[in-house]
């Protein structure tokens, strides 16, 4: 194969990984070098095919000695395979940059040999980048799991990013799914990425001028319904990742049917839904305060597809509403419905000079129409009288949507006009298949 027909391979076999990020690096070149990553970041997009724009998003090698059933690039699948040198990678990224095409690189890879020769791998390019072409732009680098420590430890040094995939959210699923993989292959690199974080800070405290050692932190990706676990099992693993290893983010990835393997859900199409909402409640914990605990519980362990996570915890904790927009602290302002941070700080800015009103709130963008069934303005509501919840559901239950309507984060704009197709109900996003509806409480969690 030639260099092209390998990058196209490569390229396409690596857009099934999300957790592509590229910010939270102060990293600067030297003069004379090339390359430099910005705290900002660097802004991508993705091409139709999943290619990555503005950065290098590539596998090393599809070529792998694991069969995992998820996986499209599995030992057992009968598929074009191919393999970049670790000079061909080189090459690739300086040609690209040289050019424009990139800002930087996001490398990862299938298991070659063993885990070892492969991370030996992908850190031989990372070094070569480094110190022999003295390119300092952003690199965000894969963790394979059941890489020696001292692999983790050069990787830290070299990337901006490291990222160790968690897959699956129990461990059960995991022997399941992927018996080539073992839980603590996958925990103990995330614990010495965090300790090795630590450290560094530490050593640069004392000696400013010591070496990085992964600035931007690292991230991990779970696959949402490949296996039987429920929204609040995966909010749980998401809460307690953040917290024993401070992950930058955690990445959901909807289940993609690619394989036919009887351990492996039939579903008409990927749960995008599903990873919609535990992306929003990802950012509920992160941002504004919530626990697991608050939006879900064994009770209701998985989140309405039809509502926004904070507009369900409002309706079920009527007794802390409304909120008097004049005198309610910015954490209260932070759990209504409507009302996000930016909004938030411009509320109790506002309020010091004067009282505020819904015209005020008009102003500031603030999203009244969910907001105004739970906040008055001294003392009233806005064009509504008494909220109760089901009456609130029913107004804010979205119209019926196309199952090739593209999910948009600003739920107040209009939604683009329905495709004369017919329309899909709950049950193709969450099948009642056999190991969607079994009883899971078995399942044993990572923590």
């Amino acid at each position: 194969m030639n260099l092209m027909e390998k990058l196209t391979i490569l390229a396409d076999a690596a857009k099934y990984d999300v957790s592509c990020s590229s910010s939270g690096s102060t990293r600067q070149g030297p003069k004379g070098s090339l390359g430099s990553a910005a705290r900002a970041g660097i802004c991508h997009s993705f091409s139709a095919d999943g290619r990555c724009i503005s950065l290098l998003k590539i596998l090393m090698t599809n070529n792998c000695i694991y069969d995992c059933a998820y996986c499209l690039n599995r030992r057992s699948n009968d598929k074009s395979r191919a393999a970049f040198t670790v000079d061909e990678i080189v090459q690739l990224t300086m040609d690209f940059y040289r050019r424009n095409y990139i800002e930087g690189l996001f490398l990862s890879s299938a298991i070659i040999g063993s885990p070892d020769y492969t991370m030996e791998l992908l850190v031989q390019v990372v070094e070569k980048l480094r110190y022999e072409q003295n390119f300092h732009g952003y690199i965000h680098l894969k963790g394979i799991p059941g890489a020696s420590p001292l692999l983790i430890q050069r990787a830290g040094l070299v990337a901006d990013r490291l990222s160790v995939n968690m897959e699956l959210p129990s461990e059960q699923s995991l022997n399941l799914l992927a018996p080539d993989k073992k839980k603590q292959s996958i925990l103990l690199p995330m614990q010495q990425i965090r300790q090795g974080i630590v450290q560094h800070k530490q050593e640069q405290a004392l000696f400013p001028k010591a070496p990085s050692f992964v600035p931007a932190g690292q991230t991990t990706q779970m696959i949402v319904g490949a296996s039987g676990e429920n929204d609040l099992q995966i909010l749980r693993l998401s809460a307690a990742l953040y917290q024993k290893f401070s992950m930058k983010r955690v990445y959901f990835s909807a289940y993609v049917p690619v394989n036919e393997d009887a351990r492996l859900p039939q579903i008409a199409q990927p749960p995008m839904l599903r990873e919609n909402r535990l992306y929003q409640a990802d950012w509920l914990m992160r941002f504004y305060g919530f626990e697991a605990s608050e939006l879900l519980d064994e009770t209701n362990p998985n989140f309405d597809p039809d509502y926004d996570p904070t507009v369900i915890w409002a309706v079920r904790h009527p007794e802390q509403f409304p909120k008097e927009i004049n005198t309610a602290s910015y954490q209260q302002l932070l759990r209504v419905p409507g009302i996000g941070v930016r909004s938030a700080r411009r509320i109790v800015s506002a309020r010091k000079t004067a009282r505020l009103d819904f015209e005020d709130l008009l102003r500031m963008h603030v999203s009244l129409k969910r907001a105004q069934y739970f906040i008055t303005c001294k003392g009233k509501y806005y064009n509504v009288q008494n909220p109760q919840p089901q009456m609130i559901l029913q107004a804010l239950k979205p119209q019926a949507r196309s199952p090739y309507q593209q999910l948009t984060l600003f739920p107040d704009q209009p939604a683009a006009p329905q495709s004369p197709v017919e329309v899909l109900d709950k049950t193709t996003y969450f099948p009642k298949t056999a190991s969607a509806t079994a009883n899971h409480s078995d399942l044993l969690p990572f923590f």
